[in-house]
């Protein structure tokens, strides 16, 4: 039929650091690929184009967001592929290795690929017998593949080696086939990844380091020394998706539910405003996560999903945005955003420049990796989401990460739990150093 590089539709979320795809078929249908919950984007690409979506694959049972295929063939009909090995419990096309699905004109073939998951799954898409490109989904991902840990520790060594043959299969492909992974920069299901989201087969070979390593003893090495920690909310989403998530509306609203109401129901309150509203006035108790591109994955991180919980917002903040990011990661106890809190207690947190740490203790709350390529001397650190577990007494600290959300996120966390003497430092490592002309201690 001939195949236009137009016809391949990347769709980025860059909160959670993936892409889904959107193939027109040429006919006025189209293929989606590990599209998540939140359809809007791909909704908006379909109708754009005059495409109605009649297939939707999943590359594996994804722990970093809910499936948005069974919504799909319950909306539309499509038609859901996906691997025989991951047992879903509704209506599907379960394919094995070598597997094919004529697509009208098109051709979809699974190839397995386990390492990432048990039953991962890539997707060669022919036109006839010449091969275009694949979806890789969280195996060869451009420079590098995605991590391995996330089944189970014990299957986490033999799931690398499996990565390992999975990336060598992939390499044997033609260097012009497209390598269209689903992970990718800012996906906590990826080993440190490229900027670039889509690749070539020959490129990867090139540039690639895990694809020069021939034993599978040092590439599983070498991968899971790579990897750091992920949020809480991964370890449930793969079963709701073997399962299938439940149907939503396309437009589900954010309700309005008075404070006392939220507060005798056991609700969380989670205020979405920037920074500096947040620390001005906030009702006591409740936490910060700013809204914006990755509040879903901080919401995951820090309230558990059988939580429920309310929100405040600024009017200007779009409630949809809201409501979407916490359905996506499995969040489905959001009673609704709280009206009328003006007769609560009320409570503040300061704000403070660099030139004001002084001496006080500094706790920083970044990843790991970003801790050690370039923190303030003598900065104690724990990561956010490991911050319950921590003890940090009630000495005086100023909070602070790369620009200041996850800092309000920590230190309202600290004020919940009795910490008195919090404050938020504005800005990151390199505005301090700046500010200061001193240097920042590296650890690497």
């Amino acid at each position: 039929m001939g195949f236009s590089p137009s016809q391949l539709i990347p769709i980025v979320d860059e909160g959670l650091g993936n892409t889904a795809y959107l193939v027109a078929l040429g006919d006025g249908r189209a293929l989606a690929v590990d599209v998540s919950r939140d359809l809007r984007a791909v909704r908006r690409a379909a109708e754009q184009r005059g495409l109605t979506i009649a297939f939707t694959a999943d590359t594996h049972l994804h722990a970093d967001y809910l499936s948005g295929s069974p919504q799909l063939a319950h909306d539309v009909g499509a038609t859901v592929i996906a691997s025989a090995a991951g047992r879903r419990g509704f209506p599907h096309t379960a394919l094995r290795d070598e597997d094919e699905v004529d697509l009208g004109g098109l051709t979809l073939r699974a190839l397995e690929t386990p390492g990432h998951t048990t039953e991962h799954l890539s997707f060669l898409l022919l036109d006839g017998d010449a091969p275009l490109g694949v979806f890789t989904g969280g195996s060869l991902i451009v420079g590098a593949a995605a991590r391995t840990d996330l089944v189970s520790p014990d299957q986490t060594v033999p799931l690398a080696r499996a990565q390992h043959a999975s990336l060598r299969r992939l390499s044997r492909l033609p260097d012009e086939v497209g390598v269209w992974p689903t992970h990718g920069a800012g996906s906590f299901c990826s080993a440190p990844p490229s900027a670039e989201r889509t690749s070539t087969i020959g490129a990867e070979k090139r540039t690639n380091p895990l694809l020069r390593i021939a034993d599978p003893e040092i590439f599983a090495r070498g991968l899971i020394e790579g990897l750091g920690t992920y949020p809480a909310y991964f370890s449930h989403l793969p079963e709701i998706n073997r399962r299938g998530p439940a149907i939503v509306s396309p437009d589900p609203p954010l309700n309005r539910v008075p404070l006392d109401a939220a507060i005798a129901a056991g609700a969380m309150v989670v205020d979405v405003r920037p920074v500096l509203d947040f620390a001005r006035r906030h009702v006591t108790g409740a936490v910060s996560i700013p809204l914006r591109p990755q509040f879903g994955t901080w919401l995951g991180w820090v309230v558990p999903a059988s939580q429920p919980f309310v929100v405040v917002r600024n009017p200007e903040q779009d409630p949809k945005e809201i409501v979407w990011q916490s359905l996506k990661i499995g969040h489905e106890n959001l009673m609704g955003e709280i009206v009328d809190d003006r007769h609560s207690a009320a409570s503040t947190i300061d704000v403070i420049g660099p030139h004001q740490v002084g001496h006080t203790q500094v706790l920083d709350v970044r990843q790991t990796v970003e801790y050690h390529d370039g923190h303030l001397p003598g900065a104690r650190h724990v990561e956010l989401g490991h911050l319950a577990g921590a003890d940090l007494g009630d000495e005086p600290l100023v909070v602070m990460c790369g620009h200041g959300e996850r800092a309000a996120t920590a230190a309202s966390l600290l004020r919940r739990t009795g910490h008195r003497h919090v404050a938020i430092l504005s800005g990151g490592p390199d505005d301090w150093s700046r500010i200061t002309s001193l240097p920042l201690e590296r650890d690497r």
